[in-house]
């Protein structure tokens, strides 16, 4: 009797040993922060697909890392909820700690559901997340965890788009188209496709930390002149400058253009690029791969250079279109060269201040604040649009050759990024200030 009780025990403790040791395998494979990366990757890849503006793109980033960060910071001691620190962010429903919910699962599944909301191409989305659970699943992921992770994701899906509905961006659908004036100084639409000004109602979008639009309004750009000795046409004139080959492949490299088009004959089509958001969100990848931060670590510099980029668009679209002023590209074919050409084609909205000076400086900011301020890395994000990698020392000095570019394309005059590079500060140094993560991912 005895050796057949030994017997069974042996059995019974090598069915729960081989049950503990199955589940922490599932969990030492799922649980790596190349999920996260790959699914920013997913919307980011949908994004250049269907074409979305820099402004509403920086809104595609931020919702879903959003989502995915309430969620996993749950079972982190040391991190806290964004809710009621983000304007009218309510908490998100409670964690049963009972239950199967596996807390990772579930942020990745909230994140690829509401993105899916903000995409036109949604059933890429809904594949990708398919690919995603089928992979789990073979990882050995519990199909009773994947359900109740799923079922989780889904009330916090809810309350984020409920959220998410409030800030004004269904009501800026239907705002009028913005009206070109006779106004010699103020923007008129560009060749070659001569597109309406995009978004000229951003600034009506709910910021997330910021009290307002243009808390951080910047000095206006010199007063507008045609005449040869005045400020303005100076400025006009700096754009016109010639280049060396570095300095073109510096403007490239920055370009970020959504809005590229191309015209064979009666036919214009557009390039797909990556956004100026796009592009720092990518640098945020490469960081956290550089470091091999974890989980939790990725998703929070996510969620705080989404968070930056989010504001920094309408802290520089409210300037915009209050600006209102006109392309170097109008400007000088019609006052100074009829013939000159920039190096990049000019985005559809007005010049004042560089939007790529704004977001950029804010994203560097945020970024310096998480991995230091030395931190050298290999820029390779461009390197899929066929543009070679860049060495930089500092996200502070990407920041400033991203600024300087649109000089260098031709799109700018120097006002708009030098204002820009001290709005993007101001706006980088408040979020940071005002948003708490963790100690060290705090002010």
């Amino acid at each position: 009797m005895a050796s057949y009780k030994n017997v069974v025990f042996l059995i019974l403790f090598t069915l729960l040993c081989g049950c503990t040791s199955n589940d922490q395998d599932y969990k030492a494979s799922l649980h790596q922060p190349r999920y996260i990366f790959e699914s920013v990757k997913k919307l980011t890849d949908i994004m250049v697909h269907d074409i979305f503006s820099p402004p509403v793109a920086s809104r595609i980033y931020a919702y879903p890392m959003i989502a995915a960060y309430e969620i996993m910071q749950q079972g982190e001691t040391d991190y806290q909820s964004l809710a009621g620190q983000l304007k009218e962010l309510t908490p998100i429903p409670a964690w049963d700690t009972t239950s199967n919910v596996d807390l990772y699962v579930a942020a990745i599944d909230a994140y690829t559901k509401v993105g899916q909301k903000l995409i036109f191409s949604e059933h890429e989305m809904v594949d990708y997340r398919a690919s995603l659970h089928q992979e789990w699943k073979d990882l050995g992921l519990p199909s009773s965890v994947l359900k109740a992770s799923e079922a989780y994701a889904d009330l916090v899906v809810h309350h984020i788009v409920e959220w998410m509905s409030k800030d004004q961006y269904a009501e800026t659908r239907t705002d009028p188209k913005f009206s070109v004036t006779d106004d010699p100084s103020r923007w008129v639409p560009t060749p070659p496709a001569y597109m309406d000004g995009i978004e000229p109602h951003w600034r009506n979008i709910r910021t997330m930390v910021l009290q307002r639009p243009d808390q951080f309004q910047p000095a206006p750009p010199p007063p507008f002149s045609i005449e040869a000795n005045s400020d303005f046409y100076r400025e006009a004139q700096t754009v016109m400058q010639d280049l060396n080959e570095e300095k073109i492949a510096i403007a490239s490299f920055w370009d970020c253009n959504p809005f590229v088009m191309h015209q064979t004959g009666h036919v214009m089509f557009a390039s797909k690029k990556i956004s100026p958001g796009g592009h720092w969100v990518g640098i945020t990848e490469l960081a956290c791969k550089q470091e091999q931060t974890n989980i939790i670590e990725s998703l929070a510099a996510y969620t705080m250079v989404s968070i930056g980029l989010f504001d920094a668009f309408i802290s520089c679209w409210d300037e915009k279109y209050r600006s209102n002023l006109i392309r170097p590209e109008t400007y000088i074919n019609k006052y100074i060269d009829d013939q000159w050409q920039p190096v990049l084609q000019t985005p559809p909205f007005p010049e004042h201040t560089s939007g790529h000076s704004v977001v950029s400086r804010t994203s560097a900011i945020i970024l310096t604040q998480i991995f230091g301020p030395d931190f050298a890395y290999n820029d390779t994000v461009e390197e899929e649009y066929g543009l070679p990698a860049r060495q930089y020392t500092s996200f502070l000095q990407a920041s400033e050759e991203a600024a300087i570019s649109r000089l260098y394309g031709g799109i700018h005059y120097m006002p708009a990024i030098e204002e820009g590079i001290i709005q993007g500060q101001k706006v980088g140094e408040y979020i940071w200030e005002n948003i708490s993560l963790k100690p060290q991912l705090s002010h």
